[in-house]
């Protein structure tokens, strides 16, 4: 997943700097927030068609290892139930990445800006609660996943 987001980064990266140039910095960051977040929901849509019993949170955590592969993402859990999954990311390879790229500006927009919308696509009734992230500054990210029945 992290390759993945880094090819797509890199187009991102060129759209951003293009629409910048063309119509200012804030229509160049809402442009990319909209694609991003329409993307997630997309994909979120086909995870939620492919969860063997239909969407749920378990199903949700089991697709986790997708985004933690190869270390992409440290997470430490505090809870996980069936309604509930709650874990802090102590480290985020995504947001090292899109620095190194030169895209710490809009990092939150590619990353972070995807994880709200993924609930969105996967199922309304997956919520997401976080007050902070890496990619903005945070010694962690603080993630709490709820499933309302």
């Amino acid at each position: 997943m992290l390759e993945k987001r880094t090819i797509e980064a890199e187009i991102l990266k060129e759209v951003y700097k293009t629409l910048k140039a063309s119509h200012g910095i804030e229509v160049a960051k809402k442009t990319i927030a909209e694609s991003v977040r329409r993307s997630a929901i997309e994909q979120a849509r086909q995870f939620a068609a492919a969860a063997p019993n239909g969407p749920s949170l378990k199903a949700f955590q089991d697709v986790m290892p997708l985004w933690t592969k190869g270390g992409a993402l440290e997470i430490e859990v505090k809870e996980q139930t069936e309604t509930s999954f709650t874990f802090n990311v102590v480290r985020c390879r995504y947001a090292e990445t899109y620095k190194a790229m030169g895209l710490g500006e809009i990092g939150a927009l590619l990353s972070c800006n995807r994880d709200g919308a993924f609930c969105e696509g996967y199922d309304p009734k997956l919520k997401l609660d976080r007050s902070q992230t890496i990619m903005q500054g945070a010694s962690h990210c603080d993630f709490k996943y709820t499933y309302e029945e």
